[in-house]
């Protein structure tokens, strides 16, 4: 089965673009297996479920169903929030929208009967949908890329803290060497005080991201305000070095961390855009 570039083998159960072998777990394989046999209908989620899972088993369902589509869809490089080729109806199940040949022939969808100005499928939607985030006005990522950048800078924040406390006493004397007794106490502090809060507030953040939870977005959500300031607190944190590195030096890294925050809030909302 072809679609684009990519070619779908339903009996050795290989997913290939361009010629090139794709690595795709089997639960997410056959959720495609399933789309391509039924090109422009709807596939329901009960239809998902009968054939992915047999009566007798017992897993969180709607999770297990949809961490597979999720896979699915980075492995064609697909979003939710403007599909090229899984479309998702609401609480209903999906449905596989970009033309599919068997073979040489073409199969036929539902999809071909609209015009070319409102199939999503049509070239010119396709392209526009190759370009542009819908909402965010930035080019769509792989997931995992995205996903990815999170967890590096979850890590270097946990660095962050782990480097101050590991040194707190150097930083104390940095911060009296230019401020007086009463500030550079408060300084210490602060230092002692986020990096004990944000090492396991990090540590959620890169497990949430790295087991992929599905309402982390919404959970991003509430507590990227407290994030905010904590980060902002930190991205003065260079200046202590300033004698160092040099003054230039120091205000450039407090800009680009002054940023930090919220290119995390871009990052989770491209991995993770509101269901449709």
């Amino acid at each position: 089965m072809r679609f684009g570039v990519y070619e779908a083998d339903l009996v050795s159960g290989e997913l290939r673009k361009n010629g090139i072998l794709l690595r795709l777990q089997e639960q997410p394989f056959q959720i495609l297996a399933l789309l391509l046999e039924r090109p422009g209908e709807l596939v329901t989620r009960d239809d998902l479920r009968s054939k992915l899972w047999s009566s007798d088993t017992f897993v969180d369902f709607d999770h297990s169903l949809n961490t597979a589509v999720n896979k699915l869809r980075e492995a064609l490089g697909d979003a939710a929030s403007n599909p090229r080729f899984v479309q998702t109806v609401a609480r209903r199940g999906y449905r596989f929208i970009a033309p599919v040949q068997q073979g040489a022939k073409p199969v036929p969808t539902q999809a071909e009967s609209v015009t070319v100005a409102e199939t999503p499928s049509s070239p010119q939607n396709r392209r526009m949908a190759e370009a542009l985030h819908p909402e965010l006005e930035v080019p769509i990522p792989q997931r995992g890329l995205t996903r990815g950048l999170f967890l590096l800078i979850q890590v270097m924040y946990l660095t962050f803290y782990l480097e101050g406390l590991f040194h707190w006493q150097g930083v104390y004397q940095i911060a009296a060497s230019f401020l007086p007794g009463w500030a550079s106490t408060a300084v210490i502090v602060a230092v002692l005080i986020t990096a004990g809060i944000g090492i396991p507030l990090r540590c959620y953040l890169i497990s949430a991201v790295a087991f992929d939870h599905r309402r982390f977005a919404e959970k991003f959500g509430r507590i990227f305000p407290f994030l905010l300031a904590m980060d902002q607190l930190w991205a003065v944190a260079p200046f202590l070095l300033a004698g160092k590195i040099g003054f230039g030096a120091a205000f450039a890294a407090t800009a680009g961390l002054l940023y930090v925050p919220f290119s995390e809030r871009t990052l989770v909302r491209l991995a993770y855009p509101e269901p449709t």
